[in-house]
């Protein structure tokens, strides 16, 4: 009954993975600008959900077969089948699990999970009847309960990933990677920062980074740059990058002086700290330095104004009077 139990959720995971595909692969419209291709997280969702439904109604069953264990009278020609059944789902698993990967869909790989889940079933009731066969152990039950228990937590697991996904989560380190390897393909600009990536679906991928240039360089020159850049990471990436300009006065004192400094200061505290969008006001009293600090994960424990004191302590003592105003990134990729 389990096995059969389980080979019903095939048929309705099937269902949902078509019109998931079907209603994910509709284009952008007025109502969803960025696609529907979210849909297919939703279809995947749903799927998660009957695959630990499927585990809970397994795991009563198996429970009470432990209480009341009966014969599991299975004919060779059955036995023929289950073995045919194994091969054929296993086919099956493998090949959503290929496809998956191959464009990227959770959804294929949601009902692979469900595919390989109905494999370990049939064989638990395959490895049952051969041992009730020879040595009249009932064992049947026990074995469903603990397919059932994995069937309950493979489920729950691909229903996290998949609320996660919904809710939005932190990309992948290689294509925050792969983003940065194109940029870093442009030697004439200064460096980049508050790199974004956010998706609207497994292949519907935007991102917005701001781009540091000479302030000197001209508006078409520098719009020229960044239109490259964007076109870029389309071309190679898939990825709809829009790049911010920031202009940086690499030739001014002041930011040849406090540079250098800051740098050192942010060194010494942690090796990956880093500082962007360097300003002075020189018309206060101390000067004020403005800037913004990224902050690793790895601090995500020292607060922001432990970080603003030790920097602000040890700048004064090496540089000498000034007002540090830092404005924090603590969410950004880089």
């Amino acid at each position: 009954m389990a096995d059969a139990m389980n080979n019903l959720s095939d048929t309705a995971s099937s269902v949902i993975t078509l019109a998931g595909f079907k209603i994910a692969g509709k284009p952008a419209d007025e109502d969803h600008p960025y696609g529907h291709e979210r849909f297919e997280y939703i279809s995947g969702f749903v799927i998660s959900i009957l695959v630990t439904y499927v585990g809970i109604r397994f795991l009563d069953s198996s429970f009470i077969k432990i209480l009341h264990p009966s014969n599991v009278l299975l004919s060779p020609i059955v036995y023929i089948v289950l073995i045919l059944s194994i091969l054929m789902k296993f086919w099956q698993s493998f090949m959503y699990r290929r496809l998956g990967r191959e464009i990227n869909s959770d959804t294929l790989k949601a009902t692979a999970q469900d595919s390989i889940n109905d494999v370990y079933t049939t064989i638990a009731v395959l490895i049952s009847a051969i041992i009730e066969w020879f040595s009249g152990w009932r064992i049947d039950g026990y074995i469903g309960f603990l397919i059932a228990l994995y069937i309950i937590y493979s489920g729950v697991k691909m229903i996290m990933s998949f609320i996660n996904d919904l809710m939005g989560v932190r990309p992948r380190e290689e294509e925050v990677l792969a983003i940065r390897k194109h940029l870093d393909n442009y030697p004439d600009i200064i460096g980049y920062h508050d790199l974004l990536i956010h998706s609207y679906g497994p292949n519907s991928v935007f991102a917005s980074v701001h781009i540091e240039v000479n302030q000197d360089w001209s508006l078409p020159h520098a719009h020229e740059v960044i239109d490259a850049i964007e076109y870029d990471v389309k071309q190679n990436l898939g990825v709809d990058l829009v790049c911010h300009l920031d202009p940086y006065p690499i030739d001014d004192p002041d930011f040849k002086r406090i540079a250098p400094e800051l740098k050192r200061i942010l060194k010494d505290i942690h090796q990956h700290l880093r500082f962007h969008d360097l300003r002075v006001d020189k018309t206060t009293t101390p000067e004020t330095i403005y800037f913004d600090l990224v902050v690793p994960e790895d601090l995500k424990k020292v607060t922001n104004s432990q970080l603003q004191d030790q920097i602000s302590e040890r700048f004064i003592s090496q540089s000498g009077p000034a007002k540090l105003s830092i404005t924090f990134d603590r969410t950004y990729l880089l």
